[in-house]
């Protein structure tokens, strides 16, 4: 053992391994060594399910966002009409429409009429907004046509209307019942306007997955939609889908261009900007806070070692009058340490895996032990708790808790490297 080693070699290993394995009546600390593992264990545990909760909960939000609403919305700037009021409606939309389709990275066009109804049946009432799109255009916005759930036929649209899940319930209808629209903008007679009362059938029924859409949209057939609104051969606004909507800024000259002098934009990022903002906000918090979780339980490392090194202070004086070097020394502790942290690590990361595949049933298994209504879609936007595992958050727990780990590691591993051997012996 005199001459040069190669760092790490065997007899380093065996050593660190014997200390971790020593009872404490053998002059180990195998409860520090217990408690440092759980509580890294818990730590990256922690670190992890909230990454994955995070990435799914933005993941589902932006995917209702845009499987259900228009990624830009073009609309024209008001102007006077001949009658002195102001109108901000689209007379060429079909016109529009095709210069906007012929604008690359963009899929569809579709013309629009909006409006905000009161929705009754038998004594009950819901406020609602209607959306009036053509039947072709209907099936192109998945979230409609390809919904969570559904029920009736999207392609009997022509003879009724379609309603979100939430409407449904609100108004305890179900397909093939009949709904009345009121609105307060009806026709116009010599004693001024009159509400306009129409009764339509429910032919579909959809669930998109988030709660303010399911509780207040209805979609009405287009032409049906211009004569109930007082909106004859025009359009309230353009509905536009994308190729690519994370990079939708990069389109709106050519949009604002192709839409004429009058038009106007709002992306679904403008409409949902500050919720992002505030998420991404909140996602750097939350890592900081569970980083320094991180850290306290890496500091138990700490704590362990110095025990342990107290305690294997005549080993260690025995070893270096037997020829072991500092740097021996310093590796055997350094790897009773690092072995703790990524023991901890390893197991924070089966854990916190299994938690994000199984997240359905664990949050399932809560909500009946608290007797249900522990998620609430009304102020939270969907309906069940999300989880996305990815591999860059994976990446960066592992990375945090072994960089953590490493490093405090290394201040008790280099106080018993340098301690005098004559003076470990003296004591002894």
């Amino acid at each position: 053992m005199t001459g040069r080693t190669p760092p790490f070699a065997a007899f380093e290993w065996m050593i660190a391994w014997r200390y971790l394995r020593a009872r404490r009546a053998e002059g180990g600390v195998s409860a520090m060594t217990w408690i440092s593992l759980i509580g890294i264990t818990l730590a990256v545990f922690a670190l992890i399910a909230t990454l994955a909760v995070r990435s799914g909960f933005r993941a589902e939000f932006v995917d209702t966002i845009l499987g259900a609403n228009a990624h830009v919305t073009v609309y024209n700037t008001a102007a006077v009409t001949p009658n002195g009021q102001l109108s901000r409606v689209i007379e060429d939309y079909d016109e529009m429409a095709g210069r906007l389709a012929a604008v690359p990275g963009v899929t569809r066009v579709a013309p629009l009429i909006k409006g905000q109804v009161m929705a009754n049946r038998d004594g009950r009432s819901a406020g609602v907004e209607v959306f009036g799109i053509s039947y072709e255009n209907l099936l192109t916005i998945p979230r409609v046509a390809n919904p969570e759930t559904l029920r009736g036929d999207i392609n009997r649209f022509a003879e009724g209307v379609a309603i979100g899940s939430g409407v449904a319930r609100e108004l305890n209808v179900t397909v093939g019942d009949r709904i009345r629209l009121i609105s307060p903008d009806g026709a116009q007679t010599a004693f001024g306007t009159s509400m306009r009362v129409n009764a339509y059938e429910v032919v579909y029924i959809f669930t998109a997955g988030r709660y303010d859409i399911d509780r207040t949209r209805i979609y009405m057939p287009f032409a049906e939609a211009q004569s109930y609104f007082n909106r004859d051969g025009v359009a309230d606004e353009m509905e536009i889908m994308v190729a690519n909507p994370d990079r939708v800024d990069e389109l709106t000259l050519a949009l604002l261009q192709a839409g004429g002098d009058r038009a106007m934009l709002w992306t679904w990022r403008d409409s949902a900007g500050s919720f992002l903002r505030a998420l991404d906000i909140e996602d750097n918090v939350m890592f900081i806070i569970l980083s320094i979780l991180v850290l306290i339980a890496a500091m138990n490392i700490i704590s362990g070692l110095i025990m342990l090194v107290k305690n294997k202070g005549r080993d260690i004086g025995i070893l270096r009058t037997m020829g072991l070097t500092e740097g021996s020394v310093l590796r055997v502790f350094f790897i009773c340490g690092a072995s703790v942290g990524v023991m901890g690590t390893l197991f924070g990361v089966i854990l916190g895996v299994l938690f994000a595949i199984y997240i359905d049933p664990i949050f399932a298994a809560v909500n009946y032990l608290s007797g249900g209504g522990v998620w609430d879609p009304s102020i939270r936007g969907i309906y069940a708790l999300p989880a996305q595992l990815r591999l860059e958050d994976v990446l960066s727990a592992v990375g945090l808790s072994l960089g953590l780990s490493f490093i405090v590691t290394i201040f008790p591993a280099r106080r018993a490297a340098r301690m005098n051997p004559v003076e470990a012996l003296r004591y002894e």
